[in-house]
């Protein structure tokens, strides 16, 4: 039997992934417990996705447990052992507002949690692909020091900087404010490329940008897009935070995301780090997005704005995909923002 394991599955990565390699492999084996809820309150519940992929995928079998819980989750692997092929690792505290309220919780699920997966595939599976969703707030706030330019809309970097096309894997993590989440994911991101390369496992890293998709739980302080376009649909206030409104992110879809692990699953390496966004593809600023959204919803916004910027947050952040689509040239992107925002909608208004 060949088993793909995804913790996190009944969130937005976690569950496309389930969707992508249900025929794959011949057993999907869910982890969730469904903490979204607990760190973003009942709106933000995964309960409704864990039931969707019960009906919808039988070789589907979750398991409601905690990855801090070493008992719990060691009796998973030990059931499976060596048939698991694929570790799909998506389960975070994601949110870096909220992991300042409670840094122990923050820092278990995110960096205690990724070490327990790692030791129990290198005790019962060390030959299956390890595959980490990262963020690029490992980089902390040294993309604000790019020298930026403000726009009308935006803020960005002149087109003859090298970062214009993307800033890549070897921008800095030192001398810099991560935010305490950032911290806690720079822990977990070191720890999957030791074990990649301290001890030869198949470990991929893919620090994200803004990852998005139709069925995201969005709240306000994670889930960007989703949340916006929430907002749009049902005229709910919006709080702009800082930068006037001209912050940028590159948002990448999570279809396009899980078929990179797809890719990397197929032909894997040794502790790679690979920096994982919308990059030029895919991007916007909060002004902009907000405009998007008043076209495809056609109700205009209720939002205001802060003068207060969020602690460690970037001004400026699009990804350089470059280096893996050098790795894996057959990989490209699929959705573009407009397309991203469209089934965002789509999804919200049957929610």
């Amino acid at each position: 039997m060949k088993i793909c394991l995804i913790t996190g599955s009944a969130g937005l990565i976690g569950s496309e992934a389930v969707a992508f390699f249900a025929s794959k492999f011949d057993l999907i084996v869910g982890i969730d417990n469904d903490m979204r809820q607990y760190f973003f309150g009942e709106e933000a519940s995964t309960s409704w996705n864990v039931e969707r992929l019960c009906e919808r995928f039988s070789n589907y079998k979750h398991f409601n447990l905690d990855i801090r819980n070493q008992a719990d989750l060691q009796k998973a692997f030990e059931e499976y052992s060596k048939d698991i092929a694929l570790i799909v690792h998506t389960a975070a505290q994601p949110s870096h507002d909220w992991a300042a309220k409670e840094p122990f919780t923050d820092f278990t699920v995110n960096a205690n949690g990724t070490l327990n997966l790692l030791e129990f595939t290198r005790q019962f599976c060390p030959n299956a692909v390890f595959i980490f969703t990262s963020t690029n707030k490992v980089y902390g706030d040294n993309p604000n020091f790019l020298p930026l330019i403000e726009l009308e809309d935006r803020w960005e970097i002149d087109e003859s900087h090298p970062y214009f096309k993307g800033i890549d894997e070897m921008m800095s993590l030192d001398q810099t404010k991560h935010s305490i989440f950032g911290a806690s994911k720079v822990a977990a991101d070191i720890l999957v490329q030791e074990y990649g390369r301290y001890f030869g496992m198949k470990t991929g890293t893919f620090r994200g940008g803004c990852l998005t998709g139709p069925r995201h739980s969005g709240a306000q302080l994670h889930g960007f897009l989703s949340y916006l376009m929430k907002c749009a649909i049902t005229r709910q206030h919006y709080t702009i935070f800082g930068y006037q409104g001209k912050q940028v992110r590159d948002n990448i879809h999570c279809y396009d995301l899980v078929n990179m692990f797809w890719h990397f699953y197929q032909n894997p390496r040794d502790g790679v780090v690979y920096n994982a966004g919308g990059s030029r593809f895919a991007n916007c600023s909060m002004k902009e997005a907000i405009k998007i959204c008043e076209e495809i919803t056609g109700n205009k916004m209720n939002y205001s704005y802060s003068e207060n910027n969020r602690s460690g947050d970037h001004i400026w952040y699009i990804s350089d995909v470059n280096k893996f689509k050098e790795h894996y040239p057959e990989w490209n992107f699929k959705y573009n923002l407009q397309d991203t925002l469209s089934q965002i909608f789509e999804e919200l208004k049957h929610r």
